[in-house]
């Protein structure tokens, strides 16, 4: 996958050789005096075009024409939401053919600044979402196609930081699609760790990976209990970016890394139980995430936990009426196993504390209670936090990777009630990724706390089954809101000036 960002005018945009010109047409189209512009214009006027969203006319070997096929795709208003469709579609279209080298034209886009920014970005990660395929346990995986995309827009270095976010969400996102796609004796803990240990090479970035031994030892006896049923062994990781001083607070990330689910005891039905491996999605996501860090390098510290682990129905394994102690000490009554997922994220939040974050945000595939409210459009939202939860939604709209706020009152929790421990890791069917999120909320009172309930957005099933990458996206533009400006620097105060008499 490789991006160029390049000025090209309406003319050159025709002239330039490649595989495949992909041009942009909005409904608002001004109208030029240059030859494509009046084809363009043309095929409006026959119908022939529909410039709306996702509409597409194909040519080959146009006369002059410097590219092989000519594609026009419309993109309707002209949105980043719509430029994004526009742009899948039209290399959807192309897919089936040999190109390899395409260009993708902005410049019959308009708008101001912030929305030829958003235009920019969401353009290249339409092209980072084409590119990907799946090819490691393949055989002979088909060749790589449309894998140079060059971005031509009228002036590129107005542009610039729209497209360095596009390239470096687009990286981020393909790594938690890897991962999340693997097969799960392709993704074990192990080796979920081992894709973080390559991401400690990149710069300003540091990882720690703790075993059963050193997780014993913080106590996190919930995170063991998931763990104790299989045979391979658990992970806790540790990423940290350092791009500011290190008295900067950190915002902390927690991603669920169930890297395969059975359900344990409470075992679940076998149709579909493949899917299972995109349990891990919210770790998928973290990594992803700190891949896009990497590529930006923005002004600010993060720190990301990991808790991977598999939850398989060993002799072993953790059984519905277990009681299990967590990290924070706080006793939970086990009456499902396959509500596993609260069970690891309750001791990495915990763990999140010896930070002093200013903000953490645990990311999980956790309810099918959230599919059924939220489908796959909507990632689902819960926060402790009025001013967090804002910013998470605001980078959501933004990123084109959009959440929904979720309530969290009091009375959700009555549920969790037992006689037998502090709490139980579920209640009734009601509101379960409500209730979900009130028991994690238990865990999560010493700092602005949010989760994000990815169940219905990390992956698709049927025949475009596949990992999203979501929220991918969200996260890199939250976290990118949070660099604090620099501090001005400080003019030393002029001394007085000193006179010295002669003795």
């Amino acid at each position: 996958m490789d991006f160029e960002l390049k000025t090209l005018s309406r003319p050159r945009s025709a002239s330039e050789k490649c595989d495949a010109l992909v041009v942009l047409v909005p409904a608002a189209m001004t109208a030029q005096a240059d030859a494509l512009s009046g084809l363009i214009a043309s095929a409006i006027k026959a119908k022939d075009l529909q410039t709306d969203c996702g509409k597409l006319l194909q040519a080959y070997r146009s006369p002059g024409l410097g590219a092989s096929r000519l594609v026009l795709a419309g993109v309707g208003s002209g949105s980043a939401k719509d430029v994004k469709a526009g742009v899948a579609a039209a290399l959807a279209a192309l897919k089936s053919s040999s190109a390899q080298r395409v260009i993708i034209s902005l410049s019959w886009l308009t708008g101001e600044p912030a929305e030829l920014l958003a235009q920019t970005q969401a353009a290249v990660l339409a092209c980072g979402q084409s590119a990907y395929s799946y090819r490691h346990t393949l055989s002979k995986p088909a060749p790589a196609r449309l894998h140079k995309f060059i971005i031509g827009v009228p002036a590129a270095d107005a542009v610039r930081s729209g497209f360095d976010h596009g390239v470096a969400v687009a990286l981020g996102v393909n790594l938690a699609r890897e991962w999340g796609n693997r097969p799960p004796n392709h993704a074990t803990p192990t080796l979920l760790a081992g894709a973080a240990r390559e991401l400690g090479k990149l710069p300003r970035m540091r990882v720690d990976v703790l075993g059963p031994r050193e997780v014993a030892r913080l106590g996190m006896g919930s995170f063991m209990a998931v763990a104790q049923g299989s045979e391979e062994p658990l992970r806790f990781i540790v990423l940290r970016y350092s791009g500011a001083a290190a008295s900067q607070a950190p915002v902390v990330l927690v991603g669920k890394g169930i890297t395969f689910d059975t359900g344990g005891i409470s075992i679940k039905p076998a149709a579909e139980m493949d899917e299972m491996k995109f349990d891990m999605c919210g770790a998928a996501s973290v990594l992803g995430t700190f891949r896009a860090l990497a590529e930006l390098q923005p002004r600010l510290n993060a720190v990301g936990l990991i808790a991977a682990c598999e939850n398989m129905p060993d002799g072993r394994a953790l059984k519905p009426g277990d009681v299990v102690r967590s990290m924070s000490g706080q006793t939970i009554e086990v009456l499902n196993t396959d509500a596993e997922g609260r069970l690891i994220l309750c001791d990495a939040l915990t763990y999140a504390e010896r930070f002093k974050p200013r903000a953490v945000v645990d990311i999980a595939t956790l309810t099918g209670a959230c599919v059924i409210a939220l489908g796959a459009v909507r990632s689902g939202l819960f926060a402790s936090d009025d001013a967090l939860a804002s910013a998470l939604q605001h980078a959501g709209e933004a990123a084109l990777d959009p959440c929904w706020r979720m309530p969290l009152d009091d009375e959700y929790a009555e549920g969790l009630k037992t006689h037998f421990a502090d709490v139980a890791n579920v209640a009734g069917r009601a509101a379960g990724s409500v209730t979900a999120a009130k028991f994690l909320q238990r865990f999560a009172t010493q700092f602005p706390w949010a989760h994000l309930d990815i169940a219905g957005t990390a992956w698709k099933g049927g025949a475009a089954k596949g990992a999203t990458g979501r929220p991918v996206g969200l996260l890199v533009q939250y976290l990118l809101s949070q660099v604090q400006p620099p501090a001005s620097p400080v003019k030393p105060a002029r001394r007085a000036a000193v006179r010295r008499s002669k003795a």
